[in-house]
């Protein structure tokens, strides 16, 4: 059995037995990786009143260079400044994503241009790519039939879901100018109208099963 094997059996017992874990990703930089430490606990648990998940309520936290990261079929990457990932850590990731994790980077307003740079280490060999309306993720439990949803402004922009595909497989989901994260936080964080939060909450949901399905 090789290494990658084995952390994958001890994925699918660990999950078959105790149920499953979800994580936020501590990346170096000096961005705030903890920002938003009530949306990934709000989330889970729509997910697992709504979409039938058995994900434990508190997420766990990894960095990027850990042998952990395999554990996670979602890890959740957010914040609004520096970004840096070592060559380990854009090797370590690199192989989680294509050996079946799932990267999804929420831009809390202020890290794409640093994220941007970073990912190239990442995947030198992939781009960004917007995803079409029709991508499964828009309706794998919810319809979003316009895409992603706007759930706060910044810059005025429209809501970008861009991703990084591999043997048509999503590995890496970026979204950019909505702040899914936010709409997730407790309702007095941002006093958003009930309707916007489950708007982001169920645009989450699609997200999470998806990871968890592909």
């Amino acid at each position: 059995m090789t290494k990658l094997t084995g952390f994958l059996f001890i994925f699918l017992m660990t999950t078959f037995i105790y149920g499953q874990d979800i994580a936020i990703l501590h990346y170096k930089g000096g961005g705030d990786w903890y920002s938003n430490p009530t949306a990934l606990p709000n989330l889970i648990a729509f997910c697992n009143q709504n979409i039938q998940t058995n994900i434990s309520a508190k997420p766990k936290t990894v960095q990027p260079e850990s042998v952990d990261l395999f554990q996670y079929p979602y890890i959740h990457m957010t914040g609004h400044g520096n970004v840096f990932f070592s060559d380990t850590d854009a090797r370590n990731l690199r192989d989680y994503m294509l050996s079946g994790g799932f990267l999804h980077i929420d831009d809390n307003y202020g890290m794409e241009p640093y994220l941007k740079k970073e990912l190239i280490k990442v995947f030198p060999d992939k781009e960004l790519v917007e995803l079409p309306t029709t991508h499964p993720i828009f309706s794998s439990q919810y319809n979003f039939p316009k895409g992603l949803p706007k759930i706060h402004e910044h810059d005025g922009n429209r809501p970008l879901a861009l991703g990084i595909i591999h043997e048509n497989r999503l590995v890496l989901l970026f979204t950019f100018e909505s702040d899914l994260g936010d709409g997730w936080e407790n309702p007095e964080v941002h006093n958003d109208p009930q309707d916007v939060r489950i708007k982001a909450l169920k645009m989450g949901a699609n997200i999470i099963k998806y990871a968890f399905e592909n």
